[in-house]
């Protein structure tokens, strides 16, 4: 039994919809001018250029013996009213409803629409700002509080201060642990962030610096410097309470 995918039927409309484009030829996407392409359109002009069909192409990856991705793209919007909102809550089984859409298609447009929906609820959340250091103890707290060990964590910030992520860079036992510089900046770099905190606990309690603690702190700061990525602080966090470099003069 052929797939929806290859199986051959004439080219669908809905009802009382006129189709506002010509049919395609067989020969689909691959004889489009490269620049009219979706793959090569995004690469070339940036992924706004391209319409929501051409996006929903991409990730349909072809078409039907009729159909190029882009025409699917194109029905698959109309069935909703072009209401991207509306497409992202059908169904698998609905979208499968779709002329060239079988389950794995459909599969990945829920689940590309679903991120989506995921980001949109992401920026909907409160994010912190970073305005002293009893802001970054706060921030930090749950992830520190009761460890029998070191963890050495950085904070990452966009310019306004805000918190773009935090991560664990390295756990020890407990007199210490090493936080390789590499692997900091690395994360830094990756991220796009405009500055760093750095963060790690005593597990004895004990709040003050050790001589490692200052000499890696000077050595983070210098190449922070150097690659325009600056160590806004560096807090050693206890449960009763922290010490802060930058409070103490010490950055």
């Amino acid at each position: 039994m052929p797939t929806p995918d290859k199986q051959p039927h004439a080219a669908p409309t809905l009802p009382g919809t006129p189709l506002p484009y010509a049919a395609p030829t067989a020969s689909g996407i691959k004889s489009w001018a490269e620049d009219d392409r979706p793959r090569e359109k995004l690469m070339a002009k940036g992924r706004a250029a391209l319409s929501d069909a051409e996006l929903i192409a991409i990730l349909l990856g072809s078409g039907t013996t009729r159909l190029s991705a882009v025409d699917v793209g194109m029905l698959m919007l109309q069935g909703v009213g072009n209401d991207l909102n509306a497409l992202a809550r059908e169904s698998v089984k609905q979208l499968c409803r779709h002329p060239g859409i079988g389950p794995a298609k459909a599969i990945t447009i829920v689940a590309a629409l679903e991120l989506g929906r995921r980001r949109k609820e992401a920026d909907a959340t409160p994010r912190t700002t970073i305005t002293c250091s009893r802001d970054i103890y706060n921030l930090i707290r749950p992830n520190l509080m009761d460890l029998p060990h070191e963890e050495f964590w950085v904070i990452l910030l966009n310019r306004a201060n805000v918190v773009m992520r935090k991560t664990a860079i390295s756990r020890g036992g407990v007199a210490g642990t090493v936080a390789d510089p590499k692997m900091i900046f690395k994360e830094a770099l990756e991220q796009l962030a405009s500055s760093i905190i750095l963060v790690h606990n005593h597990p004895s309690g004990n709040r003050n610096p050790s001589a490692a603690d200052i000499q890696l702190t000077k050595k983070l700061k210098e190449a922070g410097n150097f690659l325009d990525l600056p160590i806004l602080d560096h807090l050693i966090y206890s449960d009763q309470g922290y010490y802060s470099f930058a409070d103490e003069g010490m950055l």
